[in-house]
């Protein structure tokens, strides 16, 4: 008889899971990500601050992952986003930690920027739905992946939901260091659609296979934010759902780009919204009042972990 087979990757000789390509070999450095071999999460527990076919009233079954290949200057989870913050764990206390919120009552796994880990990620979860695991699992991702890599989640992935950052290559470079970004996430993107196909929900409303695109509004970027509304519509219509979020605050500590030291203004998101609605978008979501107010940021202190 035959063996399954299994998705154990052999580590490469220096590390090339990201865009980055930087080369690491991650056992005696760290890699651009700021993260070593070993997986380290910053926290695993029940999310209210996704989307509604996301969280819900259920709550979203969520892996923060320590680190971050992408570094953007205004990043929000800045505490773990470095690979300093969170807990190193084998790949067998991940696979563990599925199920465990499965019987809290998750919607759904959330995996959040869990590139830099593919491997390890891939492995854990396919041995955790050998075990019993049957909620959709979500991949959370900035958007900027190597096409390799979103092959590897793609085996072990039902949702994807992707950041589509910048249409401009000098916004990109500016403010994530990463000119490549567009064409990158846009590449990606296109996989993710082919591998998910259309969304589609359960009876009580929870998202169980497909792609959400996330856009955060920035401050003074409103012409740019069309242009990645326009991309998305034109190119997949209503096969995916659009995320148009106002959420962004800024950080506490000045930027060299004075744009990015103030919120969005509520016409600046308004004239997003109207431009979307003007194309006939209608699978989007879009936040309504002061969100930049609340905290859509939990404690990472390894809870669940």
């Amino acid at each position: 008889m035959p063996t399954e087979k299994t998705y154990t990757i052999e580590k490469p000789a220096g590390c090339t899971l990201c865009p980055r390509r930087c080369g690491a070999d991650r056992e005696t450095r760290t890699g651009v990500c700021g993260c070593g071999a070993e997986l380290k999460v910053a926290r695993a527990a029940l999310h209210m601050w996704e989307e509604p076919c996301i969280s819900g009233t259920r709550g979203s079954g969520t892996v923060f992952f320590s680190g971050c290949p992408l570094h953007c200057m205004f990043c929000q989870n800045r505490a773990i986003s470095d690979g300093k913050a969170g807990k190193v764990i084998t790949t067998e206390r991940l696979a563990a930690i599925f199920p465990e919120l499965q019987e809290k009552g998750a919607a759904n796994i959330n995996l959040v920027t869990p590139g830099h880990y593919a491997p390890q990620v891939t492995e854990a979860v396919t041995a955790a739905k050998k075990a019993g695991l049957t909620l959709p699992v979500i991949c959370n991702t900035g958007g900027y992946e190597s096409f390799e890599t979103v092959k590897l989640l793609a085996r072990v992935t039902d949702v994807w939901l992707p950041d589509l950052k910048y249409a401009d290559r000098e916004t990109a470079r500016k403010f994530s260091h990463a000119p490549d970004y567009p064409e990158t996430a846009k590449r990606a993107l296109d996989l993710m659609v082919e591998q998910a196909g259309e969304l589609s929900f359960s009876d009580d409303g929870y998202v169980k296979k497909g792609v959400i695109v996330r856009h955060l509004v920035l401050p003074g970027h409103v012409e740019e934010s069309k242009e990645i509304i326009q991309y998305l519509y034109e190119r997949y219509k209503d096969r995916i759902w659009v995320s148009i979020m106002n959420q962004y605050t800024p950080p506490a500590e000045k930027l060299p780009y004075p744009e990015l030291n103030r919120k969005l203004t509520s016409y600046e998101y308004k004239k997003v919204v109207d431009f979307a609605l003007s194309l006939g978008m209608e699978n989007a979501y879009i936040q309504e009042g002061g969100t930049a107010k609340e905290s859509f940021i939990p404690a990472f202190d390894c809870e669940g972990v």
